[in-house]
């Protein structure tokens, strides 16, 4: 196996996969990527499974060195600079990382997360069935903490083929986070009304277990206290304080605080990229909406082998692209008048 090593790590940069499952009787959450679209692009351009372990990339960025033979990789997730041995990586695409190359990634704009795929996959001892660090209980394989400089990852070797891939992966869907209300809805009647017609702003002390929210304070009529139930990811507590939390998948599998919404399963993904400073709404729509969107979501991922194609190719129309004037207002070097306005005479 190749053994990349970490050359330079920012925080929050950690080993997750798509979660562990059926340990939340044990008050375990699942964990798990916080953007699972970006992981299973990343993971399908090297070959992977959808929910295979990657290197969960933080804000602040990596570098990263091939050692006992070369790797190839994948990045997905927020926009960056990366590059390899100086030059540049696109995202969603594979790249050869040979012996002794580095790969450096800067900080994240416009969103938070990147996942770095390995072809082979990364080695680790599954616990639980899942290699997902979870820092504050301590597990996770290889490493049961946020990775840090000079960790060594071992990952399969990559194949003789020279053939790159890559994948056209559409913008993310704009507008308001949708959400449905509840399951305590009944503990707030009018600031109801209030969280939905409201910006919120995401606060700098979030993290993997909630993304804390700044804006008007959600008032309870009964108190902000309830017996602890359970939650799920998403779910949108609001303390004493009035400020709501969304927690993430790191989150306590009870809360004994009332949950005013759940964000819905086919937006977390795009909630979880929002950077601290982010200004957005609510919008609330059916049980039966969010179900549909799971669905699409859950077909879109499914898609995704099936739109890989060789790096380099293209999908446009090249006829059509021919016959339009891309540049503008056309014009004629030694005709003077195409390009000089009279007006100035």
């Amino acid at each position: 196996m190749s053994k990349p090593v970490l050359l330079n790590v920012g925080p929050a940069t950690s080993i997750q996969d798509g979660g562990r499952f059926g340990t939340q009787r044990y008050g375990l959450p699942p964990s798990g990527a916080m953007d699972r679209v970006s992981l299973a692009v990343a993971n399908c351009l090297v070959g992977n499974s959808d929910d295979n372990a990657a290197i969960e990339v933080g804000p602040l960025g990596m570098t990263l060195m091939a050692r006992d033979g070369a790797t190839r990789v994948a990045l997905a997730g927020a926009a960056r600079h990366a590059d390899v041995a100086g030059n540049p990586l696109l995202l969603n695409q594979t790249v050869l990382i040979a012996e002794g190359e580095t790969l450096k990634l800067g900080p994240a704009r416009n969103g938070v997360f990147n996942y770095l795929a390995f072809e082979g996959g990364i080695g680790g001892e599954p616990i639980f069935g899942s290699l997902s660090v979870n820092a504050r209980s301590g597990i996770g394989s290889p490493y049961p903490r946020p990775l840090g400089v000079g960790d060594e990852i071992s990952v399969g070797n990559a194949l003789l083929s020279p053939n790159e891939r890559q994948l056209d992966i559409p913008e993310p869907a704009k507008g308001p986070i949708r959400v449905v209300m509840g399951p305590q809805e009944d503990e707030f009647d009018e600031a109801r009304d209030l969280f939905l017609a409201s910006d919120w702003v995401i606060s700098a002390t979030s993290d993997r277990m909630g993304y804390r929210l700044e804006g008007p304070k959600i008032s309870h009529t009964k108190g902000h206290n309830i017996v602890s139930d359970g939650t799920v990811n998403g779910s949108i507590q609001v303390p004493g304080s009035g400020q709501p939390i969304v927690l993430m998948m790191d989150r306590g599998t009870t809360g004994g605080y009332p949950k005013i919404a759940t964000v819905i399963s086919a937006d977390l993904g795009r909630f979880a990229q929002m950077p601290a400073g982010s200004k957005f709404r609510f919008a609330a729509i059916s049980v039966a909406s969010a179900q549909d969107e799971a669905k699409k979501l859950s077909a879109a991922l499914l898609s995704l082998r099936g739109s890989i194609r060789a790096a380099g190719s293209s999908n446009l129309n090249l006829d059509g692209l021919q016959s339009a004037n891309v540049a503008g207002a056309a014009v004629n070097a030694i005709d003077a008048m195409t390009w000089q306005d009279p007006r100035s005479d």
